[in-house]
């Protein structure tokens, strides 16, 4: 192997010792931007800027004791901080000097709390045997140099800061920081005098720490503390309080006594909700309504688990029960403060919900949706906007939260490993008739999950005396303090300094690190020692810390906790803030003495820390010490906070409902409607959201939001498989479905309305996939985000909570879980600005066979496309996209009035999906008719000819209503071979079913109505207009040149050609029969995500697959021995990325001399392989696994090269993450595992952020390219290989995608044959694909197993 080189004495700095002259070490490294994104800076400033120079500073605090860093530990820093390949660009002294001509500014993180990179960095530099280092952060500097020797003025200076820096999360440096922060004495615990002050004490308390507490809270506390318990509080108690008992926490408003026009509703909206739940459809519900997920009874499964949990052992198979299970949030507040951090805390909070459920629970995909403001982008009018309208100042703008919001939990979901499956966005601000201004300006950040569920772990166990109460997950910090409290308030500027408080910190690799500790003990199946858990959330400690030991059955619950035992990031924490920060990623568990040890080591070869915090007491109270001063500053009894609180009452007037016809303007079109509503953010693409997630990690995706050849977004329903293997008890692939429906803009004309269309476009969404079951079987989550509490606003969610919970029960579909959002305004100057009422549902069904999920996109032999109307010949246009776009509402919406034709509708395409019957479908919903019809054809690439047989007018008004209208209703694409069975399934069923187009051969789009021709363009311009918006926003957050060239090419796009040069057959039964003589290590590290696809791959090529983890080589617990054949290294965000990609990982291996001889051993034998993919590439890159022939000749004659000669695989030129199902040929070459694949061209997934190849000397790759060792390169649609973005989703030279070692045997790749090795995890196939007998990608895992017997 060929290892780093070592760094020329010019190149070495660091090494010499930096006098330390302050309490910080600080090094240089330059640039910070890139090339591109300077030029792109220094071009949007052009009449400003003369020159742009960057550059990151790295604040190094070493251990108080510790001695200064040798020179041995300075050279492993310089490693891990320099790129490897430019040495000369990293230093200890700064690049960028102060002058009286530019303006030298210091952008960095704000000092109250330690960053996740910081954490992850002090990781990795601990890893690698640098364990005085405490703490490191970066800061960015910028010298900007004006134009005309002139000074920058302050107008740019306010720009910048504003566009480039996160004023929640960062701050200018005035000076270089000297150390990090001030150490000031925590706060001590005070007592509030309610005794002699009474009430008054208590509102004090609660202004000044923004408790929320209204007048019936105070009145309640003041008479619990003075008359019942006949003490002051603590101020911990309050704040404990305060949180646990919000409107967030509690939902008082549901539950609660409802008086309208001054009488008493009969029913809570709780009682409501949960009377969906019949005894009926009680039969398949498994958890409802308690816990932190949902769940519904599932199939029986084979998977694979370790068969030693908590140490390196094969994977073994198990056979069980395995439930389907869905959760769903929302985090709007946050989110409108600090988009980013806000956001990805949302999904990471979400995650937990699923991990809590139960006795823990698998976390399979994610939901993410985003409801925001008017866009109001520069460069792009959209004509029914109005820019004039003002924006808060501690409120993120609408354009800016939809970016950076859908970027956190973007990020957060594809560090931890959870694909994002489906979900939905929406834009919208509007002043009403009567002059109100609605608008998410406090936005919405929406947020699900599905996951698994054992069947027996589905009852937590409850807190009996003596089990440890265990916090496990990352240390406490100063923030998300008062979170609960101010979700549940309309946000003012006022208040900001609370609000910037109350934002969350997000950390995914610990989040992962949790998730592996559950997981491990989930598979321990019986034997698993969690007895129950409980997420932290909202109310931090003060809330889980309750929950987990609250009293049930004959268990009275209470534990004992010490404060000290938590574990804490900063010293300077109060009582207070330990007990109530909403710290990210953590969760309690209630464990018995006897499972300590176990759960400490699966913890420990996890490297995740947790903390036994007290155990349960049995006397019903929750009781906090204090070791340092023994004082006591919690104790309170569960029944009293917890238990039956008393019902708030809320009344309310029904106010009437703003509306007014709507009138078009004179000279209105087909096409001039049509172009404004393909460009609202709801109806367009949603590239700019699935571009930057990943849709493919788990290999358990079966559909995800992208269709047809050219991938587009237009899903209807997401499917997930359960496992990696068919069934034993069906023979096929279960799995689960979910499906999203929202129509909040039609609520501000009719809530009820509003609830039947929601409910409805959820299921016409959810129909597509084969579900298990009949309606009865399918649950939802109904998750409510209103102004609930403003005048009239309680009485419009009354109405709609009715008329939905009446639909649902006419069609037999139950809500089982949810929750609430009711402060859903924020203040513009002296206005509240309501967020139109929302109702988000969000259905699940189990799914009997992922693989006969139908496609909106059209095929070309498909046959013609029939439609289903449920609007009953009605042509509504209220509340309609076609409406918001002439910047109205109208007076009369579409509304879904028969639930006998809705049921009857699904349950007859059910049939049909089940029997296979139809090529493609889609729903009617936002945009109507002509756009669903639209997005068939973009998606399946094909013109379309349609005549609608409408029976209405011939007039313009009539023709926009026939096309545009949002009633309800399905489009179905059926072979000619099965129209007679299509037609008698619904003529069975009493549905009406019409043909309205055919497809066309010339890409033309033809539309009639009536036989009147409306419309005639070509599909492309038409899904130009549809993906403008979409690439206005992908602009904001990608290489604008890469954008551009992506928009330019659509149009010129085709179904990709792939092709076969061997025949795809199933692994031969010798293979299978002979695993124990063929051993593959899948080797993780922290961060790693990709290990269980590729597992299974190995696995079913005949492979004993071994789980083993970098701690387990460092520890000696197993060795790269002769026991091996094989070794995969896996995709994931190793160390989340931080120092770059896999450059901790590799640092492990080059920094502990034993695992480095094993590496070097193993790679040196001649009987065995390996395989790098994405995060395992970038490794084996770095380790120089590699390397062509020629770096040991350059090595020779170059003794004065600086840096290192490996390939490495850095920035992606679009400069951003990228995930999407790209094309790649197989080159002649001699690697093992690609033999006989030669001149393939496949469709494989990419999901990375750093894919592209770099050769730090011209004639290494020279040398790649002649002697083959880049087998597998990026090809454009045409089977060419390409440069060209997207088709080269990296920027690679020539299309690289992968090298092989001279000899074959040591393979990386960045594309994901490991999540492409089953069909049903390709999201298109081509017929040589579909025509298989298995996925043609299981043929390289094959190659591994016949090289292994032959050697």
């Amino acid at each position: 192997m060929s290892s780093p080189r070592k760094l020329s004495s010019s190149a070495s700095a660091p090494a010499a010792k930096k006098p330390k002259t302050s309490g910080l070490l600080r090094y240089f490294r330059t640039p910070f931007l890139s090339e591109h994104a300077t030029s792109t800076l220094k071009a949007t400033w052009a009449n400003v800027l003369a020159g742009v120079e960057t550059e990151i500073c790295f604040y190094i605090e070493l251990d108080a004791a510790a001695s200064p860093l040798t020179t041995e530990e300075e050279q492993c820093l310089t490693w891990l901080l320099s790129e490897t390949f430019e040495p000369k660009k990293y230093r200890a002294t700064p690049f960028l000097a102060p002058a009286a001509a530019t303006w030298h500014v210091e952008i960095g993180p704000r000092m109250n709390f330690s960053t996740p990179w910081s954490s992850n960095a002090v990781s990795i530099c601990h890893a690698c045997g640098l364990t005085k280092i405490k703490r490191i952060e970066r800061s960015r500097i910028f010298a900007f140099t004006a134009k005309s020797a002139g000074t920058i003025d302050a107008a740019f200076k306010e720009k910048f800061l504003a566009t480039h820096m996160d004023r929640m999360t960062e701050q200018v440096y005035e000076s270089p920081l000297t150390e990090f922060g001030v150490f000031t004495a925590p706060k001590p615990v005070q007592r509030i005098p309610i005794m002699t002050e009474g009430k008054e004490a208590l509102r004090r308390v609660n202004e000044s720490n923004g408790l929320g507490f209204d007048e019936w809270d105070l009145e309640y506390y003041t008479n619990l503390f003075k008359e019942k318990l006949k003490r002051d509080p603590t101020d911990v108690e309050c704040f404990d309080m305060g949180q646990s008992n919000s409107e967030h926490s509690r939902h008082w408003f549901f539950g609660g006594k409802l008086v309208l026009d001054g009488v008493e509703m009969p029913e809570t909206l709780f009682k409501m909700v949960k009377s969906t739940l019949t005894p009926e459809s009680m039969k398949n519900s498994i958890i409802a309504f308690h816990d932190n997920s949902s769940v519904i009874k599932g199939a029986k499964i084979k998977t694979l688990a370790p068969s030693t949990i908590g140490a390196p052992s094969a994977l073994a198979e198990r056979h069980l029960e395995s439930h389907v299970l869905l959760t769903a949030e929302t985090h709007n507040f946050p989110s409108g403060v600090a988009p980013f951090p806000g956001a990805e805390t949302g999904t990471g909070g979400r995650i937990r919900d699923v991990q809590a459920t139960g006795r823990g629970a698998h976390v399979v995909a994610g939901v993410s949706a985003y409801s925001v403001g008017n866009l109001c982008l520069d460069d792009y009018e959209l004509p029914w906007e109005d820019k004039a309208l003002q924006y808060p100042s501690n409120l993120a703008h609408p354009r800016d939260i939809i970016v950076q919001a859908s970027n956190g939990a973007s990020d957060y979901g594809n560090k931890f490993g959870e694909p994002v499956v489906t979900g939905f966005a929406r834009s919208f601000g509007m002043v009403l008739p009567n002059g109100e201004r609605r608008e998410y300006i406090k936005p919405i950040m929406f947020s699900a999950g599905v996951g698994q569920l054992n069947a027996t772990h589905c009852s937590k166990g409850h807190a009996e005396v003596n089990m440890w109460v265990v916090k496990v997950g990352g240390p406490c910090y100063r923030i998300g303090m008062g979170g609960g409290a101010a979700s549940s308030r309309i946000q003012d500027a006022k208040t900001a300094e609370l609000d910037f408080n109350a934002v969350q910190r997000g950390d995914a690799e610990m989040e992962n690190k949790m998730n592996r500790v559950i997981r491990a003990c989930i598979e321990l199946g019986d034997k698993n020692p969690i007895v129950s858990i409980h997420d932290q959330g909202a109310g931090g400690n003060g809330n889980v810390l309750k929950e987990i030991v609250e009293p049930a059955g004959e268990h009275r619950g209470g534990a004992r906790y010490e404060v000290r035992n938590i574990l804490v990031g900063d010293d300077t924490l109060s009582v207070l803030e330990i007990w109530g920060a909403e710290y990210q990623e953590n969760n309690a568990l209630l464990l018995r003495p006897a499972d300590v040890d176990l759960f400490s080591r699966i913890c420990a070869r996890e490297n995740c820390p947790f903390a036994l915090l007290g155990q349960v007491t049995g006397d019903g109270k929750v009781v906090l010490h204090d070791a340092q001063d023994d004082s006591t500053p919690v104790d309170l009894e569960l029944d009293l906070v917890l238990g039956k609180m008393p019902q708030k009452t809320f009344t309310d007037a029904r106010v009437p409902l703003p509306a007014a016809e709507l009138v078009f303007p004179a000279d209105v079109t087909v096409a001039s409607a049509l172009d404004r509503v393909l460009r609202l953010l709801s109806v367009g693409s949603k590239r700019f959201l699935t571009s930057k997630v990943d849709r493919c990690v788990t290999g358990l995706v079966a559909q995800q939001p992208c269709v047809g050849p050219l991938q587009l977004p237009l899903a209807n329903v997401s499917v997930i498989a359960q496992s990696h293997f068919r069934s034993p008890e069906t023979g096929t692939f279960t799995g689960c479905a979910s499906a999203v429906g929202e129509q909040p803009v039609k609520g501000l004309v009719n809530p009820g309305a509003m609830a039947r269309l929601t409910v409805g476009e959820s299921l016409t969404n959810l129909v597509w996939a084969c579900l298990a079951g009949s309606l009865l079987d399918i649950k939802c989550s109904a998750n409510w985000m209103w102004a609930a509490k403003l005048p009239g606003e309680a009485a419009r969610m009354y109405e709609c909570c009715a008329a939905m919970t009446a639909f649902m029960k006419d069609i037999g579909v139950a809500v089982d879980g949810g929750k609430d959002s009711l402060s859903m305004a924020a203040k513009v100057g002296a206005d509240n600005v309501k967020a139109p009422g929302t109702l988000v549902v969000t259905m699940y069904g189990a799914v009997s066979d992922v693989e006969k999920t139908v496609t909106p996109d059209l095929k070309p032999h498909g046959g013609d496309v029939f439609y289903v109307d449920l609007g009953a010949g009605k042509h509504r246009l209220g509340g309609s996209a076609l409406a918001q776009v002439y910047n109205q509402l109208g007076n009369t919406v579409p509304d879904m009035e028969d639930a006998k034709l809705f049921a009857a509708a699904f349950k007859a395409l059910q049939t049909c999906v089940h029997n296979q019957w139809l090529s493609a479908g889609h729903d009617r919903s936002d945009g109507g008719l002509l756009v669903a019809l639209l997005e068939m054809a973009f998606a399946g690439n094909v013109g379309l000819t349609v005549d609608v047989p409408a029976g209405s007018g011939a007039s313009v008004r009539d023709h926009l209503g026939v096309l545009f209208a949002e009633e309800l209703g399905y489009l179905v694409q059926v072979p000619k071979a099965f129209e007679k069975e299509v037609k008698g399934a619904f003529a069975a069923a009493n549905v009406p079913l019409v043909k309205v187009a055919s497809l066309a051969t010339d890409g033309a789009v033809s539309v009639a109505v009536d036989g009147h021709v409306v419309l005639s363009d070509r599909m492309v311009a038409l899904r130009d207009t549809w993906e403008a918006t979409s690439f206005a926003l992908e602009k904001r957050q990608r290489s604008p040149d890469c954008v551009a060239l992506e928009q330019a090419n659509l149009k010129h796009r085709t179904t990709p050609a792939w092709q076969l040069t061997y025949t795809p057959s199933p692994t031969l039964p010798k293979a299978l029969t002979t695993r124990h003589e063929h051993r593959v290590a899948v080797l993780r590290e922290e961060g790693s995500n990709g290990d269980r696809e590729m597992s299974s791959a190995f696995y079913l090529a005949g492979f004993e697959v071994w789980d083993v983890t970098m701690k387990d080589l460092v520890a000696g617990k197993v060795a790269l021995d002769e026991r091996f054949r094989g070794v995969a290294f896996v995709g994931g965000f190793s160390f989340a990325d931080v120092l770059g990609s896999a450059k901790g990982w590799a640092g492990v291996v080059k920094y502990h001399p034993n695992v480095l001889a094993q590496f070097k051993a193993f790679r040196a034998r001649t009987d065995t392989f390996s395989l790098g993919v994405c995060n395992g590439c970038q490794f084996m890159s770095l380790l120089g696994w590699v390397n062509p022939p020629v770096t040991a000749e350059l090595e020779a004659t170059l003794p004065d090269y600086a840096g290192d000669l490996n390939p490495r695989f850095i920035d992606n030129a679009c400069e951003k993450y990228v995930c999407n199902f790209v094309s790649v040929q197989i080159q002649p070459s001699n690697a093992i595992m690609l033999k006989g694949m030669v001149g393939s061209t496949l469709g494989v997934w990419v999901a990375h952020g750093e894919g592209r190849a770099h050769f730090p000397h011209p004639r290494l790759l020279e040398n790649v390219l002649h002697d083959g060792l880049a087998p597998v390169r990026y090809v454009n649609d045409a089977n060419a290989i390409t440069e060209e973005y997207p088709f080269n989703p990296n920027g690679s030279p020539e299309g690289i995608a992968g090298l092989v070692s001279a000899d074959g045997r040591h393979f990386c790749m960045m594309p994901h044959p490991e999540r492409a090795f089953l069909k049903f995890q390709w999201p298109y196939k081509t017929p040589v694909v579909n025509d298989a007998k298995v996925s043609p990608w299981l043929q390289m895992f094959q190659n591994a197993k016949t090289f292994c017997e032959g050697n």
